[in-house]
């Protein structure tokens, strides 16, 4: 199925679960589980080495929390792989916090703030203290943490953004570039405010 039909299925499918079709819910799965394997991929790929959680988990645990929604206005295809990157995002920090908390060596989960376009590539950081920037950002700015949401832990396109967001791209490059500094800025220097 070419990018065009598989868009159209997950629409579809997605409106249909919407209206409470559950077989609708189970028929998507296999249409969009390479993508999402694949989103879970990029983000373990950002931890550390030694991590235990696979993509194939990571998926499954999201696929799960998903599933567990009872009726969702499911927008489009953008919107369902926004919901699931955010699941994977919130799966992750817990995993993350479980492991700090057990206090083991070299427990801290590490991400590179890097969306593969961007100009200057930021140093390491520890995956709790991203979310916790992100956290800050959407109190000072909650569309800009959305845009941060959905490109970098969502893998979305500026123009997929726009689509979620009802925002033009251009919109979403300028306030994705501007999100990118604040969260650079405060990884690197620790809190400021938003025109600092």
């Amino acid at each position: 199925m070419d990018q065009t039909g598989q868009t159209g299925a997950v629409s579809r499918l997605l409106e249909a679960w919407g209206r409470g079709d559950l077989q609708a819910r189970d028929d998507l799965m296999p249409v969009v589980y390479r993508e999402l394997r694949r989103r879970a991929g990029a983000y373990l790929r950002r931890e550390r080495q030694d991590h235990t959680l696979q993509p194939t988990a990571l998926v499954h645990e999201a696929y799960m929390r998903l599933v567990g929604q009872e009726r969702v206005a499911w927008q489009n295809r953008a919107h369902f792989f926004a919901i699931a990157s955010h699941m994977m995002r919130r799966i992750l920090v817990d995993y993350a916090r479980e492991h700090e908390a057990a206090k083991r060596p070299g427990a801290g989960v590490r991400v590179m703030l890097d969306d593969r376009i961007g100009a200057a590539e930021p140093r390491a950081c520890e995956f709790i203290a991203v979310d916790q920037a992100l956290v800050e950002l959407t109190r000072i700015d909650p569309r800009q943490g959305q845009i941060v949401e959905l490109r970098y832990f969502g893998g979305l396109s500026e123009q997929e953004v726009g689509e979620v967001l009802s925002i033009s791209r251009a919109t979403v490059t300028r306030e994705w570039q501007t999100a990118r500094a604040w969260l650079y800025r405060r990884m690197t220097t620790g809190p400021v405010g938003k025109n600092a």
